[in-house]
């Protein structure tokens, strides 16, 4: 089966995804890049009826190569993500907390230092009508010097150099927008400046076990 790990991977994590309550029904998806190639989930299947030999694979102009089903109605937003950014890997949720914050806020800002692991403050794309051209380029507009964004009254996109960064920024990403919708409720939050973000960036390059020779 062409790019079969990557598709078995995607049903993985989609079936996570659904899982940690982070999409609904069949709302949502998922993609990888594998050189000129796209493997990304199909259009209205519930991600629990998935399989990998379901995930379509697609050229990086739209063009089916091993697709059974329509892909996903959001296919132009993943490619066009593709060619505006170095992201190798999209996923696409309508995850509650980003929703919600989607709906009242023009930005996730600096409340909490984990805002380094996106670049700085979460933009939140101007609402499009989905599927469209028009929300692809407002996602990519907003992802430019971001590694995630916010859809307005949409939903959530996270990218990253493989699936399993991707997945994890989306957990981190809902975190951050279920903190900045209690802070708000409670009062209105301290922000940390620029320079602090940019400290804590460099430090999580940094961050994690490393083989030692």
């Amino acid at each position: 089966m062409l790019l079969g790990e990557i598709r078995q991977e995607i049903v993985r994590v989609c079936r996570e995804l659904a899982a940690a309550g982070l999409v609904v029904g069949t709302a949502g998806n998922v993609s990888v890049r594998s050189a000129d190639l796209v493997a990304v989930t199909p259009s209205g299947l519930d991600y629990h009826d998935m399989s990998p030999d379901l995930v379509g694979v697609h050229r990086l102009d739209g063009t089916q190569v091993d697709a059974p089903l329509q892909p996903t109605s959001e296919l132009p937003l993943h490619l066009a993500i593709y060619a505006g950014t170095d992201a190798s890997a999209v996923v696409h949720t309508h995850s509650l907390a980003a929703t919600a914050v989607s709906t009242v806020a023009d930005e996730l800002p600096a409340i909490h230092y984990y805002v380094a692991i996106f670049g700085g403050p979460v933009r939140v794309a101007p609402y499009a009508t989905y599927g469209t051209g028009e929300l692809a380029r407002n996602v990519v507009a907003a992802l430019r010097g971001r590694t995630g964004c916010l859809i307005g009254s949409h939903g959530a996109v996270t990218i990253g150099p493989d699936l399993k960064t991707a997945h994890t920024r989306t957990l981190y990403l809902e975190w951050l927008s279920e903190l900045y919708l209690r802070a708000t409720a409670a009062g209105k939050p301290r922000l940390l400046p620029p320079a602090e973000i940019e400290a804590v960036a460099g430090k999580l390059a940094r961050y994690g076990q490393r083989h030692i020779n």
